[in-house]
């Protein structure tokens, strides 16, 4: 972690830049004037007196997200994925009050989730339906998928799947699934679920084996674009596939965990300095997915997949 620190994070990325990403809604804004899809922004909240009169604004969706724009780790994250007469209902089936939606806003606004204990404020996105794809692979949530991008190029990959010990969040410290994917095809290597190895879903049974990420390319071009989208040299991709949509990007980090090695069995510091080694690098997107591609993949690194 201190290599990663000092010697990429630190080397890599320009610390005048960490707002567009260490700020989700500066980040979404950056995105969306670069012409990258992201899920749609449907409000946001910035004062004391904007949380305490948001019924107007929630009685028109029956689903969405409340994120705080300066969070991390997934803390103040609040997904709404029905209503039950003048009750909206958690992912976990909960059932939320006004008053709770609006003090779960207030405590956001107030920095209770954000980095720091900075004063905050509040993003309410629609809700991404999630590709079928995952449906015999996740519980009760939306999963993601994390690219970690060095100097533009997607250096390696994991899916986060979500489970009922994360209660619907695709967050590995509470309990998701995070399965390492082999950058050439998007299919799965090795899965842990608290850093322990799992070859199945908890919850659903079903073998990661049989999981393979559909329109692979096109999320690796998306997260190879983060690069000149950022300036950041260092970056976690995070992604979600919307069934209507496509590929979304959900957020980007200046400082991606390392718990993806685990997750793909394998370390990011030969890779990393495989990239720093290049003569010169790729100029475009498709052209360091090509590369990467071609060279960080199971059969070229003598690893075995998980079994069929």
């Amino acid at each position: 972690m201190n290599e990663r620190n000092h010697a990429y994070i630190g080397r890599y990325n320009n610390r005048a830049l960490y707002p567009l990403v260490d700020n989700k809604l500066v980040g979404k804004q950056l995105a969306i004037d670069a012409g990258i899809a992201v899920p749609q922004l449907l409000h946001v909240v910035r004062t004391q007196h904007e949380a305490m009169s948001l019924r107007p604004w929630l009685e028109q969706w029956s689903e969405f997200v409340i994120k705080p724009a300066k969070g991390s780790g997934g803390k103040g994250i609040l997904v709404v994925t029905g209503r039950d007469g003048d009750r909206w209902l958690r992912v976990d089936g909960y059932p939320l009050s006004l008053d709770d939606i609006e003090r779960h806003v207030s405590n956001t606004l107030g920095g209770l989730y954000s980095l720091g204990g900075n004063t905050d404020c509040a993003m309410i996105e629609s809700l991404v339906q999630a590709d079928p794809v995952f449906e015999s692979f996740s519980y009760g949530g939306v999963p993601d998928i994390r690219t970690v991008v060095f100097q533009g190029y997607p250096v390696m990959a994991m899916v986060r799947l979500t489970t009922a010990r994360s209660g619907g969040k695709a967050n590995l410290h509470q309990g998701a699934v995070g399965v390492g994917l082999d950058l050439a095809h998007g299919t799965a290597l090795s899965a842990v679920q608290m850093d322990h190895p799992i070859s199945s879903h908890p919850d659903t049974g079903n073998a990661f084996a049989n999981l393979q990420v559909p329109g692979w390319s096109r999320v690796l071009e998306l997260s190879a674009s983060c690069f000149e989208m950022t300036g950041l040299g260092y970056i976690g991709v995070d992604i979600v596939l919307d069934r209507e949509r496509g590929p979304l990007i959900l957020e980007l980090n200046a400082r991606p965990g390392l718990a993806i090695q685990i997750a793909n069995n394998r370390g990011l510091l030969p890779r990393l300095r495989h990239v720093e080694a290049l003569g010169s690098l790729h100029s475009r997107p498709q052209e360091r997915v090509d590369y990467v591609r071609s060279t960080f993949t199971a059969a070229a690194e003598g690893a075995e997949a998980l079994t069929r």
